[in-house]
């Protein structure tokens, strides 16, 4: 599923590309780019959440197999940042590309989610009107009925994807439309947490999740980009 969000991703930012008079070929690379950071940032958050059950792993290969087994999209997320930000002198138009890629990432993700719930991971608390899971990785969210909640976060996506969408076209919202989308996702995902059960990736101050701490510090860091971009 994440291949077929990839995919989609692509073909969104090849058209847009082409109708904005920007190299396809560019953005492609950026896009490419971005999603190597996507990949190392997703492995390495998740490895850093789970530090305590891989630091007890023998041998070295599973400890391996654990990193490559798990993802967190916020890590995901701040690694294709990074990378893009160390590569950005390498793309022309880089501004108008990221408006251009910035609906591609919910478009993506809407299938990330839909692979969580056939996978069995990313569960839902117990609910009556959900889904009982038999054959999940992860013990705790089999045999009672759990919230879809990785459906909902999808068609949350997709929602954010069809917005962001018709907001590209306005030019003035191109230098901060990414920025939109952290505001909105962080907002979305701070409040799809609370219908979560997965516990086990974390519950710290305030009882908020790793996942709901991460949605503050990138709701405020871009309240303040915004407004740096509008002084």
């Amino acid at each position: 599923m994440v291949l077929a969000g990839i995919f989609s991703a692509g073909i969104y930012v090849c058209a847009a590309a082409i109708r904005n008079n920007i190299d396809y070929i560019e953005a492609i690379i950026f896009l490419l780019t971005a999603s190597a950071g996507a990949i190392l940032g997703s492995h390495i958050l998740y490895v850093i959440i789970n530090s305590n059950q891989i630091s007890n792993i023998t041998p070295f290969t599973d400890a391996a197999y654990l990193f490559f087994n798990g993802s967190i999209f916020y890590g995901g997320l701040l690694g294709a940042c990074l990378i893009v930000y160390i590569f950005r002198k390498y793309f022309n138009n880089i501004q108008t590309i990221i408006a251009i890629v910035t609906p591609a990432l919910p478009l993506f993700h809407s299938f990330g989610r839909l692979g969580c719930f056939m996978y069995g991971c990313c569960f839902g608390v117990e609910s009556y009107l959900g889904f009982e899971f038999h054959a999940s990785p992860i013990e705790l969210a089999n045999g009672v009925k759990r919230l879809p909640i990785q459906l909902i976060e999808s068609v949350f996506n997709i929602v954010l994807f069809i917005l962001l969408h018709k907001l590209r076209k306005l030019t003035p919202l191109h230098n901060i439309l990414f920025f939109i989308y952290l505001l909105l996702y962080s907002t979305g995902r701070f409040i799809i947490e609370y219908f979560r059960g997965d516990v086990y990736r974390g519950i710290w101050l305030f009882n908020l999740s790793t996942s709901q701490i991460i949605s503050i510090f990138i709701f405020f860091t871009a309240v303040c980009c915004i407004a740096a971009r509008k002084r």
